[in-house]
């Protein structure tokens, strides 16, 4: 990329300020790559929530990049919401359009940033879904031999995911020297490139040798990969193929259409503050940078709070 430019002069920012935005969003993305050390997954987001963008600017019969206001975003947050999308998801298209029209303005293609003007909807409401223990159980069983083709890959794949925490882009991730089943914990990279340890109990190492013995040599043998969670195609499997196979198994044993790989780390997450977990070490299991981020959780285990208040209140 080459050296960021000097301030242009207003004459010249209006000249470029009659310009689409949609044909700098290569630019944009080659930015956050290089600049700020952005993930894959990352880009992928910011390009579709940009893409969806354009896609909506189009119809609103401009093109010039200048004419962007807050009356023409906050209709723009009208239409994610008429989509009925969550408040988190709105957010995150929100963030985009706001990075991208922060480096229109560094890179001198606009003078100011009305962006910034527009508050994020609130996300007190939100609260993530959380499987009961008695279903997680129901979900870590689902896989079975009559009616799956790997059907221990994808329950070491369950357990691995509800034992860590882990996001399943981490999980795809995971090479077979990531693994300490020995020591019973594993390395896994997260977001930022950050790295953290993350422990496995007993029934997830079971697991995880049962399919290394009995199924991955049959996906690895026309292949030399290191990757953990193999496809029948013989590559790592992919976090959308990750996706799928929670939704399938969680059809199967009738939890939530919303139940995702994610669901499986919020319930993680709830399930060790309900055993009295320390917030700040859930933090650490999660790989968060914030302690915030983690509190959400408190918000939905309520059981806990109830049983301390029983248990210390004089007239609990």
């Amino acid at each position: 990329m080459p050296p960021r430019k000097k301030p242009r002069s207003a004459a010249a920012v209006a000249a470029t300020g009659g310009q689409n935005p949609a044909q700098y969003l290569t630019s944009f993305l080659q930015y956050l790559e290089v600049e700020c050390g952005m993930s894959a997954n990352t880009l992928s987001a910011y390009r579709s929530d940009l893409v969806q963008f354009f896609t909506w600017y189009a119809t609103q019969r401009t093109v010039r990049v200048a004419d962007v206001d807050l009356k023409l975003l906050t209709g723009y947050l009208q239409h994610l919401n008429e989509r009925q999308l969550a408040p988190t998801t709105v957010s995150r298209h929100l963030v985009a359009i706001k990075m991208f029209f922060r480096y229109l303005v560094l890179e001198g293609i606009l003078l100011q940033n009305v962006v910034d003007l527009l508050n994020s909807p609130k996300l007190w409401q939100y609260l993530p879904t959380v499987l009961s223990p008695d279903m997680v159980d129901k979900l870590l069983a689902a896989p079975q031999g009559e009616f799956d083709r790997y059907p221990r890959r994808d329950r070491a794949l369950l357990s691995l995911l509800y034992a860590t925490g882990c996001r399943a882009s981490e999980v795809s991730d995971l090479t077979l020297s990531d693994l300490h089943l020995d020591e019973n914990f594993a390395r896994c990279v997260g977001k930022g490139n950050k790295e953290r340890i993350v422990s496995l109990n007993p029934l997830t190492v079971a697991a995880i040798q049962t399919y290394l013995e009995q199924e991955r040599p049959e996906l690895a043998q026309f292949r030399d990969a290191d990757w953990l969670f193999m496809s029948r195609s013989g590559g790592g499997l992919s976090r959308i193929s990750i996706w799928r196979l929670v939704k399938r198994y969680a059809a199967r044993v009738g939890a939530s259409q919303r139940v995702s790989p994610h669901t499986l780390r919020h319930s993680f997450a709830t399930h060790l503050l309900a055993g009295g977990a320390d917030i700040r070490a859930v933090q650490e299991l999660l790989g968060h940078a914030s302690i915030s981020t983690t509190q959400i959780y408190t918000q939905v285990e309520h059981s806990r709070l109830k049983a301390v208040h029983r248990a210390c209140h004089p007239r609990g």
